[in-house]
Order: C-alpha cells, then structure tokens, then sequence
C-alpha cells in the first residue's frame, strides 16, 4: 500500500473538546444513543475535510464521507456507521493496523442532531475501550490559498483524452445499509431527455433549519426523521453546469405528481435540472488550486470536465471565467511553462512574482486552456480577474478560504 500523507495539510494542531465525565471513561460505560462511526479524521474546515475525503476514496480505496458532527462543531470523516459498536470498534481495529490510519477513533452517538451535554456523543480509542478527551485536528491559519503545499499525485481514471472519468467524484454523504430513517431515492436527471446526472441532495429540517445531511443521487439513502413538528425538509440539488433545484416535502407523507413511493418502501424523488442560461453565474467549488500557483489541484478534474462536457453539449454556450483571491497582497506566483499542459501538477513550472489579480487571472486562465486544449474555440470564452475585490467573507473570517474561487457566467446559450 501506498504511503500518502493524508494529515499533510499546514498548520495542524490539537484542539481540545469539552471534558468528558469522570464516570464516562469507559467503554462499557457509555450510554449515549445513536450510531458508531469509524472516523479517520476531524477538520475546522469544509474544504479540508472534502479533500481528505477524496484522498482517502481514492489512494486507499475507502468509503470515506464526511458530516458536521453538530456536536463538536467539527466536520468528522468516517468510512463505516453502524448500530453495532462491536463491528465498529473491529473495523477502528484493522485500520489502525493495517493502514497508515493509526489515530483511527470511533464515535458512539449522532453525527446530525445536537444533544444534551450529558448526551452529546462520544470519542472512544478501540484499543483501550476508554473515551477520547482530545482529538487531532486540522485546523490551518487562513491564507490566501489553503491548499495544502504538499500535493499528492493525481491517481484518478482518466479517458484515453486525459480526461478525469465519473469515478473520481467523491460523495460527501451517504448513509450505509445499517443507518436508521426512511429510504428515499432522489432521481436527478436532466430536464431534457432524463440522462441520470451524478449529484448530491441537500437535506434541511425546514422548522429547524438545521441541516440534515448532504445524499447521493440515484440511488437508495436512508434519511432520519426531522426534529421539527410538521416533519417538512427542504431539499436541494445544486450541481454543478445546471440551474439549482429545491423543493419542500413532508418526510412522513411525502406527497406530489411526481413522487412516487415503491413497493419497497423506497419514496423516489425526482429533480430534473435545467442546464444554466443566460445570465446565471456558478461557482466551481471542487475546483482548487495549488498555493500560489496558477495550476489547479487533481481534485479538480472532475468539475473542470463537467465544464467541458457542458460547453460540448451546446455549441452556443459562450462563457466568462472569473478568477478571485483572498486579499489584494502581491507576492510569488507560480505558472506553468509554456506548452506544459499538465494543467494538474506542479512539475515543469517556474516562479515569479505578481498581484492578486495577476494570480486570480492565471487561474482563470489554467480553466480557459485546460477547454481549449480539449476542443473548445478560444472565442467562446473571455477571462476577468479580480483579484480579492469581490469578498464572499472578510478575509480573516473562519471562512476566508472560500473568497479563493472560479466562477463561471454564461454570456450566450443559443
């Protein structure tokens, strides 16, 4: 097996989670309610549990999803759930045996709902039985690019055109077989000719307003009951290269034309998206760039070619791609060499220096070529660059990281 450095990203730190009770310190001693999750890791940050999620699929060929553990305030990545702290407690076992995963924990209690203090969950070591009173976690300082600076290889399938496949994407929730909850499927295809789309729903508590979870299309999930007393959730499907689709149902009696509850059990919901128009601007949100540099991460080939793949469909499409930053500050840039098209690697690149807008434009610039070396007329596409003077958040909020972004405005569509 390969040894990668799953826990490489900058600045990683111990935090510490409220003490648990004394007569709490044992295994056998635990009495919260809910589920046990084998977890691999804890991050501040929702980017940075996306990218150890995906390393962790792809490099050691793990499940791996991830949750806000509402609890700790912390999202958890976890590769198994289970009503059996037996199985769980084995699995945490292996892992830590067999892989480099050697600080792999289990928690007893639920990842969605927010408990009672004396209820809120709990970290337990499978070698000692005892609870966990600290965990590791990442929580790097906010920079301009927090991508990690030590890059793994890309280790993703490609097509014979260098072209990332579908199996690279990674879900970030989907609860297994032995969760508890209603089974739903939610069919997510296009509005023109119902080709499945890959995507993801958004689940939300509409009295709470509390998020549920994040489930995969197109196939079975099984969904707890909301907190909220008429029992609506809000669902969202938002993927990327189509208009956003929400609708709101009752999870005890989910009700519509279009729904349909099989025989099984099974409630089948259906969103079929419409390809965005004239007018609507995206955010790449799986599309991430080295620190400093001009060169986009492995992890983003799969949005970049949902882009292709969407500027192929219509010919008509022109676009603008909007690079933005996280602050105005000059500093070093790092750019590709000329005819280098490993548009995902930092080999055969060379240093300089610039301004944030000079940066945010050569990452607009990587997407523009990335299309154009994949079949796509140079005069369809225009390029604007920012720099940090269109902020999402402030930048030293929690969520800085964010402000660092490609967004995508359909200019032409027919």
């Amino acid at each position: 097996m390969k040894t990668i450095k799953l826990f490489a990203l900058a600045g990683i730190f111990l935090a510490f989670l409220r003490p648990l009770p004394a007569q709490a310190s044992h295994v056998e001693q635990l009495s919260v309610d809910g589920y046990n999750y084998v977890v691999i890791g804890a991050f501040k940050f929702h980017r940075n549990a996306t990218r150890f999620a995906q390393r962790a699929s792809k490099q050691l060929h793990l499940n791996a999803k991830f949750e806000m553990n509402q609890n700790r305030n912390l999202y958890y990545v976890y590769v198994l759930s289970t009503p059996s702290r037996e199985k769980a407690i084995a699995e945490a076992l292996r892992l830590r045996e067999e892989s480099e995963l050697k600080d792999t924990w289990v928690y007893n209690g639920s990842l969605t709902r927010q408990n009672s203090q004396a209820h809120a969950g709990m970290d337990i070591n499978p070698v000692s039985g005892n609870a966990i009173e600290q965990v590791q976690v990442d929580s790097p300082p906010v920079e301009e690019d927090p991508a990690s600076q030590n890059p793994v290889a890309p280790e993703t399938a490609t097509n014979n055109t260098g072209v990332v496949t579908n199996e690279s994407k990674v879900s970030e929730v989907s609860l297994d077989a032995d969760a508890t909850g209603k089974e739903f499927v939610f069919r997510i295809s296009k509005a023109t000719d119902n080709t499945p789309i890959e995507g993801e729903v958004d689940v939300v508590d509409t009295d709470k307003m509390k998020k549920m979870g994040t489930f995969k299309g197109n196939m079975p999930v099984r969904i707890s009951s909301p907190d909220g007393s008429s029992g609506n959730v809000t669902l969202t499907c938002d993927v990327f290269g189509y208009r956003q689709a929400q609708r709101i149902i009752n999870y005890n009696n989910p009700q519509a034309e279009d729904i349909e509850v099989l025989e099984n059990g099974n409630v089948e919901v259906p969103f079929n998206l419409n390809r965005l128009q004239k007018g609507d601007i995206a955010v790449m949100y799986n599309v991430y760039f080295y620190k400093d540099a001009g060169v986009m991460r492995p992890e983003s080939r799969f949005e970049v070619t949902s882009l292709l793949e969407m500027l192929k469909e219509n010919p008509k499409y022109k676009i603008k791609i909007h690079g933005h930053t996280n602050g105005n500050a000059s500093g070093k840039i790092i750019s590709l060499k000329e005819n280098n098209s490993n548009f995902f690697s930092l080999t055969d690149t060379r240093e300089g220096f610039g301004t944030a807008k000079k940066l945010s434009e050569e990452r607009a610039e990587v997407i523009k070529n990335f299309l154009v070396q994949n079949g796509i007329e140079e005069s369809r596409m225009q390029i604007k660059a920012w720099g940090g003077k269109r902020p999402i958040f402030d930048k030293h909020h929690t969520r800085a990281q964010e402000n660092v972004r490609v967004e995508i405005e359909i200019l032409e569509d027919k």
